[in-house]
C-alpha cells in the first residue's frame, strides 16, 4: 500500500500546495501576493495582468490592486480585503460631480450609478465632493462594476493599494 502511495507523489503534492494557498488566501492574507494576476469579472476587459507590489505613485489611468474596505462589507462581510482590481479615473484634488445618477470626474464623464445591485438592495452614488488626500476615485470599465461611482463602494484609501498593475491580456 505503502509503495502504492509514492507512485502518486506527483499528483498529492500539487494538490496540498493548492489547498495551503486557499487557506492562507481566506484565513489570513484575501490579497494575493504573486505577480501574476488573473481577473474572471467583466469589470475590466483584462485576464491577465503582472503587478508590481513596489509602486507607490499612482496616477490618472494608471490599474491598481487594492484591499475592499468599503462601506458595503457591512452587508457583505466577504468583501472586506477582498482584492479589487480597477482603473484609477480620479487623484486627490480632482472633483467629482453627481447629477442625476450621472458621475463625472474632473468634467468628465466616467458612469451612471445604477439604483440597486444585484440582489436588489439599493445603491447611492457617490456624494458630488472633492477627492481628498490620500484617496483614489477607482473605476471599472464595465457598466455593472462595483466602484467609487457607489457611495457602497467609496473612494479608495492609497493606503488600500497594494499593487500597480500592468494588464499583459
Amino acid at each position: 500500500m505503502a509503495r502504492d502511495s509514492r507512485r502518486y507523489w506527483y499528483l498529492v503534492v500539487p494538490v496540498l500546495v493548492i489547498w495551503a494557498l486557499a487557506v492562507k488566501r481566506i484565513g489570513f492574507e484575501p490579497t494575493p501576493v504573486s505577480p501574476l494576476l488573473f481577473n474572471w469579472t467583466p469589470s475590466l476587459p483584462y485576464r491577465v495582468a503582472y503587478a508590481d507590489y513596489r509602486a507607490t505613485r499612482f496616477e490618472r489611468g494608471d490599474f491598481v490592486l487594492y484591499a475592499f474596505e468599503g462601506p458595503a462589507a457591512a452587508s457583505y462581510p466577504g468583501l472586506a480585503g477582498q482584492p479589487f482590481f480597477k482603473r484609477i479615473a480620479g487623484v486627490e484634488g480632482g472633483t467629482i460631480e453627481v447629477q442625476d445618477r450621472h458621475v463625472f470626474v474632473n468634467g468628465e464623464y466616467v458612469g451612471w450609478a445604477k439604483p440597486r445591485t444585484f440582489d436588489q438592495r439599493p445603491l447611492d452614488p457617490i456624494d458630488s465632493t472633492a477627492i481628498p488626500a490620500g484617496y483614489l476615485y477607482v473605476q471599472g470599465t464595465a457598466h455593472d462594476s462595483f466602484d467609487s461611482r457607489y457611495r457602497q463602494s467609496g473612494l479608495v484609501r492609497i493606503e488600500t493599494v497594494k499593487a500597480k498593475v500592468t494588464p499583459l491580456l
